[in-house]
């Protein structure tokens, strides 16, 4: 029988650790099911490594994989997974995933009251691009958001690319991963959380009152937030722009976020100052 639990490298020899080798926050995980269980697990893997000369139909499963799961893939040559794994049984596949430990939404409310304060989340809805994560957690770090919510498919996890982007805040604010975003929504207005997304259609974003328990969702890049998502949003906002008729129409994602979340810690601060 085969074994299809997830396999981590050996150790390299000492002194001779191989130029890519996990970095302490990931570990390195290789062979067809291994890798592909990891993937379709949800887990925060940050790179698919497949070898070249690989079959295209199997190099294709594994990269719809990847790209489900937002990993970026790289093909290398067969004798680089050698010394990356430290074996020649690789099977041709390797990825590395972070061992960042996830938070239940609970847990974020819980810190929220733990605190004396209102919950204030932050909620992806198919972000797909790592460096724009992790520039979300580290501006909803800095603003006094308690935690962020990510889908568990459809966006990418907390990588080692996030938690370098994030500047490291990815490891200090809690970050929870759910399976149906609109259900969690569900669930949040039910406890009393207000929650808005950012959309092109909205109020424009100092016109709202962003105190009080609330949540921020925060769309894909290229789609925004999905109509299910955005229905069972109790607000939706938007941003002003000064450069009509020039073919730039949004913001990045990121920076939409900062911007919203800023105002948000002002409208807060003011609050709790009266």
């Amino acid at each position: 029988m085969q074994d299809n639990r997830p396999r981590p490298a050996r150790a390299p020899e000492e002194g001779r650790e191989p130029k890519g080798a996990p970095a302490a926050h990931e570990r390195l995980v290789y062979g067809k099911n291994p890798v592909a269980e990891l993937l379709k697990g949800g887990a925060g893997v940050d790179t698919v490594l497949l070898a070249e000369g690989m079959a295209p139909a199997v190099a294709a499963y594994y990269t719809a994989l990847a790209k489900e799961a937002g990993a970026a893939v790289k093909r290398v040559h067969p004798n680089k997974l050698r010394l990356l794994t430290g074996t020649d049984s690789h099977q041709g596949v390797a990825a590395f995933a972070s061992e960042i430990a996830y938070a239940e939404v609970d847990d974020l409310l819980a810190a929220a009251k733990a605190k004396g304060e209102p919950p204030f989340l932050v909620i992806s809805d198919g972000i797909e691009d790592p460096h724009n994560l992790g520039a979300i957690i580290r501006s909803a770090l800095l603003c006094g958001a308690h935690g962020v919510v990510i889908p568990k498919r459809g966006g990418v996890s907390v990588t080692p690319t996030v938690i370098k982007a994030s500047a490291g805040a990815a490891e200090r604010l809690p970050v929870a991963r759910v399976v149906n975003i609109a259900e969690t929504i569900r669930r949040l207005k039910e406890q009393g959380v207000f929650v808005y997304c950012a959309d092109m259609d909205g109020v424009p974003l100092q016109k709202n009152n962003l105190t009080g328990p609330i949540a921020l969702v925060l769309g894909s890049e290229g789609s925004g937030v999905s109509q299910l998502v955005k229905k069972r949003c109790d607000g939706v906002l938007r941003l002003e722009m000064a450069a009509p008729g020039t073919g730039v129409d949004s913001y990045n994602v990121s920076v939409a976020a900062g911007i919203i979340l800023y105002e948000i810690r002002t409208q807060r601060a003011g609050a709790a100052q009266k």
